[in-house]
């Protein structure tokens, strides 16, 4: 992940820096990328900066289990809800900063440990889908228990089934399947957040090459005290093959406890998530074996960045479950509750804010159940879709918690109510597994590398037109008609088979977005060039177009097959989607002209002075009214 630092504006001002700012960049880029950004992919999100609606991983919405799957996971998720129903307290284990030890026992008995470690490891060998059906159930019930289990096998050991040789998946995964073993991901260091290059934790290779020596400390480690097996990153001098030179570049190793040398410190007094550990550990002459080296020498950053993309569809579908929880805490209370002598349901103001909530809940789950269906069908680019999702269920699930809390008024505001637990237990989504600001940026900055691409791709027949002209005369042809304000007609959502024929202007005002889209970051492109990478706040505006893009084209999905099938709900879900595809293509369009306005340019310019001068100051720089 990338550092995102209040004073990036400053430092910018010395080219120096701005240099080393923008190396970083690239490289956090690259290792992200799991094939050649030029090369074709399927992915909606990567397409949709070029202006095109890659419909094979969105239409018709895809679905993924057989019979025999559906029937293991109804019989999965009965057993987990009625678990959390019956055993599980979830105020008892908010007020003992600890999951109960009966509790952690039945979850064991459950198999929760293992969802997704294969059968014959001893896990119960479930595919994304089924794994986040199950996730959801858990985000509806108990976040900080969510995060127990998550830390565990979302990061914990994700690099060992993702990367993991088969002596490696054998000799760990079966204790951690089980939960006899609880794993932990260790990447997060006091000088090394979402900038994963500035880590100290280092590893040295010891005279006999047969270990390596371990020295260092990870902080907020979420079950930091509780784990055995750790993923640790941490730097070693890596020689270069092809130029002998030496550098320092970041490993991945599977470090027991039991090697030694591995202690942490008392738990972590938060706001929220407080049944979850979370505590600093420290590595002091670790002896590592180089067998425990996880996904080769100096590969350490596609690990780290592959367990985080690979896991983050999980924290969708468990905030799902969230928001649902929270809409049913609001609907009981406005359905019973009497005002003025009427339901409070029957209010325009609650009304408003119980079907936005919907809409947002329907968008979300929507969004988890596309992601992991397209993981489950072997698509490999998912990367900006997973962090699309994760931004928009953890800013959503806070929306729908805030407006629970308004809807109970002076009752949900109370302990007993259970939504001030999930207010403080939410808020810590916006900052783990990548920061919502550094997800923002990572969204667009792939997505334009991708663009960038097919954009050098034209530069290179333009030197030699008359041998390229059918690339130069498409170009010219589409450059000519974005700037009249007319469409290409690229993109025709509304005419796809799978599109339900009651969602053609929904489907229309997605097309027209996606085509706007693209000649908006193609015009970003020419403007900016590599410079893009510095323009944060034009950057910020991109992604949250290609966030209503991707919840559009999802529920347009979605509510077609409803449609299409005559779901029982499909009224609903139409009139969701029709609801939330015309205000976000209202967001999209203002997005999209503040990104290329040179009014909004200077606006832009003025904030980071703002900003300068409230750092300079300490504080805030303005005389009090009372002039004292």
């Amino acid at each position: 992940m990338f550092r995102s630092s209040l004073r990036v504006t400053s430092a910018l001002k010395n080219t120096k820096v701005r240099a080393q700012i923008l190396q970083k960049w690239q490289e956090c880029l690259a290792v992200t990328q799991t094939r050649n950004v030029s090369e074709e992919s399927k992915s909606f999100g990567l397409n949709l900066f070029r202006g095109q609606g890659q419909a094979e991983q969105v239409f018709p919405f895809p679905e993924v289990l057989n019979e025999e799957q559906k029937e293991n996971l109804q019989m999965f998720a009965d057993q987990t809800a009625k678990f959390f129903e019956e055993q599980n307290d979830a105020s008892k284990n908010d007020l003992l900063e600890k999951v109960d030890d009966d509790t952690m026992e039945g979850l064991k008995a459950l198999g929760a440990f293992g969802l997704q470690v294969p059968t014959d490891l001893d896990g119960l060998g479930l595919t994304n889908t089924q794994y986040a059906r199950l996730v959801e159930i858990v985000g509806a019930h108990d976040l900080g228990v969510g995060i127990v289990l998550g830390a565990h096998q979302s990061i914990g050991f994700k690099g060992i089934i993702l990367f993991g040789t088969p002596e490696q998946k054998s000799k760990y995964l079966p204790k951690l399947a089980v939960g006899e073993n609880i794993a932990a991901f260790c990447l997060t260091e006091p000088a090394s957040g979402s900038d994963a290059s500035s880590i100290k934790t280092r590893a040295v290779l010891s005279d006999d090459g047969k270990h390596y020596i371990l020295n260092g400390s990870k902080i907020w480690i979420s079950n930091g005290g509780l784990a055995e097996i750790f993923t640790v990153f941490a730097q070693t001098p890596v020689k270069d093959a092809k130029t002998g030179e030496t550098k320092d570049k970041v490993t991945a190793f599977i470090v027991e406890r039991s090697f030694g040398g591995v202690t942490n410190g008392p738990p972590e007094k938060k706001m929220g998530i407080k049944c979850s550990n979370t505590a600093e550990v420290y590595f002091e002459d670790v002896k590592i074996p180089v067998e425990n080296v996880l996904g080769g020498e100096g590969g350490g950053f596609k690990v780290a960045m592959n367990i985080l993309n690979n896991g983050r569809f999980g924290m969708v579908a468990a905030l799902s479950g969230t928001m649902k929880y929270c809409i049913q805490k609001a609907v009981d209370h406005a359905a019973t509750r009497v005002q003025f002598g009427s339901h409070i349901h029957s209010f325009g103001a609650i009304q408003e804010k119980l079907s936005q909530m919907a809409i947002k809940h329907y968008v979300a789950e929507s969004m988890a159940y596309m992601i992991s269906a397209n993981m489950d069908q072997g698509f490999k680019d998912f990367q900006i879709e997973a962090a699309i999702g994760k931004i928009y269920a953890s800013e959503g699930a806070w929306f729908c918690a805030d407006e629970a809390i308004q809807i109970l008024g002076g009752m949900g505001f109370m302990r007993d109510c259970g939504i001030e637990r999930v207010m403080r237990d939410l808020r810590i989504f916006r900052i783990f597994e990548g920061t919502n600001d550094i997800l923002r940026l990572f969204i667009a900055l792939t997505g334009m590398q991708y663009a960038g691409a097919h954009l050098k791709e034209v530069q290179k027949a333009m030197k030699n037109p008359m041998a390229n002209i059918g690339t130069v005369a498409s170009f010219a042809s589409k450059m000519a008609v974005r700037k009249m304000g007319g469409s290409t007609g690229n993109v025709s959502l509304h005419t796809h088979p799978s599109v339900h024929s009651d969602l053609s202007t929904a489907a229309k005002e997605a097309s027209k977005s996606i085509e706007d889209f693209g000649g908006t970051v193609e015009q970003l492109l020419i403007k900016y060039g590599k410079k893009i990478m510095n323009e944060q706040m034009v950057l910020n505006r991109v992604s949250e177009a290609a966030i209503d893009i991707y919840g559009m084209v999802s529920v347009l999905s979605r509510a077609s097959r409803s449609l299409n099938n005559q779901y029982s709900s499909a009224a609903s879900e139409s009139a969701m989607c029709q609801v939330f595809c015309s205000q976000a293509a209202v967001r999209v369009d203002t997005n999209l002209k503040l990104a290329l306005s040179d009014k909004d340019k200077k606006i832009f310019q003025q904030m980071s002075t703002i900003s300068e001068d409230v750092i300079k100051h300490g504080g805030t720089v303005q005389e009090h009214p009372l002039g004292f």
